[in-house]
């Protein structure tokens, strides 16, 4: 009898998935969703209606329009258009003109032959045009004897408030940011004081702005650095209309330098008993920050504490501060958190 000898086949081995290519650090991932006008509709009459009172106005003034288009974000309508310098001027609450920054730009502008970057221009509360960011620019151009400049014009007015956003000419430090944005409050509230100041959330972008360009209006050589932190746990938008809001702050602000003026006698004493760290502000006022150990969880938007009880116990701790309880080893690491 012949038995058969059936070789069995080797199983197949599990099927794998292929890996996921990864994407390179450094790519974006382009979005699926398109929007925007498409090329055919983007185009734009200076006479349409949108833009032809804004045009007829560019004109009266002395200017030349060159075209109109839709943005290519929202599809909103623009003016491209040369404007005579003298018709164009600063939002009356954006930042301090830096000399220092429109000479550099004014002499790069000269080095390179050419004035390529447009201002973003609205038509101002006073009938005239104002550049949310284009200060410096406007300045160097003067220096430069122009006699027009480029400008994209919007028919939307509010983009005068947005100027946190649009101003990218020159870094904002903190205390730019602040005051930029307490005149704007000042500018708003005058307008229109009876709409809450949650409402200009986008506006003002983040509530302790206020309160620290209150202060820094006081006390242009305010330490805000030193507070941002502590005022960015307690600090909210006031849902009150803005012209009472901003007298409430204008409280806060006062409270602030009172605990500053504290904070400079505890520098001084530490000062004489031999501590000379650059950090000796930041470590007095982390110490008595009530909220220093409060962690904020993701997604959690509320207050550690309501930022008037915050300010009590921040002038009580001030007030009781002990000197003999500072060491070195303590400004050492004060000194690594603040340069990390």
């Amino acid at each position: 009898m012949q038995v058969k000898v059936v070789a069995k086949r080797k199983s197949a081995p599990p099927s794998r998935k292929a890996p996921r290519s990864r994407r390179k650090a450094g790519k974006l991932a382009p979005s699926r969703n398109l929007r925007g006008p498409t090329a055919a509709e983007i185009a734009l009459g200076v006479d349409a209606p949108p833009l032809a009172a804004l045009a007829a106005l560019i004109r009266e003034l002395g200017g030349a329009t060159l075209g109109g288009y839709l943005e290519p974000f929202g599809g909103r309508p623009v003016l491209l258009a040369s404007l005579p310098l003298a018709a164009v001027q600063p939002t009356p609450f954006q930042r301090d003109l830096s000399p220092t920054h429109a000479k550099r730009l004014a002499a790069k502008i000269d080095e390179t032959g050419s004035f390529l970057d447009p201002l973003i221009v609205v038509r101002g509360e006073d009938g005239r045009l104002w550049t949310p960011n284009g200060r410096h620019r406007l300045a160097a151009a003067k220096m430069l004897g122009l006699r027009q400049i480029t400008a994209l014009v919007s028919p939307d007015e509010s983009l005068a408030y947005r100027i946190l956003a649009l101003n990218t000419e020159k870094a904002h430090n903190l205390k730019d940011r602040s005051l930029e944005v307490v005149r704007m409050a000042h500018n708003l509230g005058e307008r229109d004081g009876r709409r809450h100041e949650a409402e200009f959330s986008a506006e003002f972008e983040a509530a302790e702005l206020l309160t620290l360009g209150l202060a820094y209006e006081k006390n242009p050589r305010f330490a805000g650095g030193a507070y941002s932190p502590f005022l960015k746990k307690v600090d909210r938008f006031i849902d009150r209309p803005l012209a009472a809001s901003l007298r409430e702050r204008a409280g806060f602000a006062s409270r602030l330098q009172e605990i500053d003026t504290q904070v400079k006698r505890i520098i001084a004493a530490l000062q004489t008993r031999g501590f000379k760290s650059p950090y000796l502000r930041n470590y007095v006022v982390a110490r008595i920050n009530p909220v220093r150990f409060h962690k904020t969880k993701k997604g959690d938007t509320k207050a550690a504490m309501p930022v008037a009880q915050a300010l009590t116990r921040m002038a009580a701790a001030a007030k009781k501060f002990n000197l003999e309880s500072v060491s070195g080893s303590d400004l050492a690491w004060v000194a690594v958190g603040a340069q990390e």
